[in-house]
């Protein structure tokens, strides 16, 4: 946490990520475009924010591609504000998010977070429910996670987990996890707020994928290098993109505190 706030005290790094919330998915020379800085100004500022968590990059062609991650002040607000304004720092954490980059063809959603486990904890945390339904409440996936298989979900705590259509992409234990995303359901529509019938007829048709990479971090210390894509979203105003966009942000920060230290932020206040 030291490290993140040092990268906040900054003005011209709190200027890009500010540029980021604006407009995700940003190359080094569009993050410099119009700033007093010059480039390897900005990239030294990039490389520090990357280091704090507060940013995370994937390449994109000869490009790389710059993607805010407010996960690390999330769990800052989680430590000295929830216990105070919860109900607040939850509509605070529903962000929309815009993240049509001009090199991509379709947005996406990327966060990275780093975790004190191993590869293969961390894929089981994915993968196996017991581990899946305390960070996610008794909402998730179940799966054989066989390349092809069905993954069902369950929509709350209650109920069975059903079959909505998801299929598991690719499964390599310790490394990689994509499925398929099930498409807006009946409970979503007052949630996300749709009242036009023509309006949902529309949203209800996309798909998107989910893709957890997970690798060793730069720095042994700091554990292992989650990140999360979610893509394939037919356009940036795309309701299931709202939808998940806040929700990935509280799953992470649950997932990396029970692997962390074992409890849930929910059981600590």
């Amino acid at each position: 946490m030291d490290e993140v706030f040092r990268a906040l005290a900054d003005p011209s790094r709190r200027a890009l990520l500010d540029r980021l919330n604006d407009r995700n998915g940003l190359s080094l020379r569009e993050l410099g475009e119009g700033l007093d800085m010059s480039r390897q100004a900005v990239s030294k500022h990039l490389t520090a924010l990357e280091s704090a968590g507060l940013i995370s990059t994937v390449r994109s062609g000869r490009e790389k591609l710059h993607y805010l991650n407010p996960v690390p002040i999330q769990e800052i607000a989680d430590r000295w504000i929830a216990s105070y304004e919860r109900g607040r720092l939850a509509t605070l954490s529903r962000l929309k998010r815009n993240l049509e980059g001009s090199t991509m063809s379709k947005p996406e959603f990327v966060y990275v977070t780093y975790i004190q486990t191993t590869p293969e904890k961390l894929y089981e945390a994915l993968t196996d429910w017991e581990f899946i339904k305390e960070y996610m409440d008794g909402w998730g996936p179940r799966s054989t996670w066989e390349v092809g298989s069905t993954v069902k979900w369950k929509m709350g705590p209650e109920g069975e987990a059903e079959e909505l259509g998801q299929r598991v992409l690719e499964a390599v234990p310790g490394r990689r996890l994509s499925y398929t995303w099930h498409t807006l359901q009946p409970m979503h529509r007052e949630m996300i707020g749709i009242t036009s019938d023509e309006e949902w007829e529309r949203a209800v048709k996309e798909r998107s994928r989910v893709t957890f990479d997970i690798e060793p971090a730069e720095e042994a210390s700091a554990g292992v290098k989650l990140t999360i894509t979610h893509d394939e979203f037919d356009s940036p105003d795309s309701k299931m993109l709202e939808s998940v966009s806040g929700g990935w942000i509280m799953i992470l920060a649950a997932l990396k505190t029970l692997l962390e230290g074992g409890r849930r932020l929910a059981d600590q206040h």
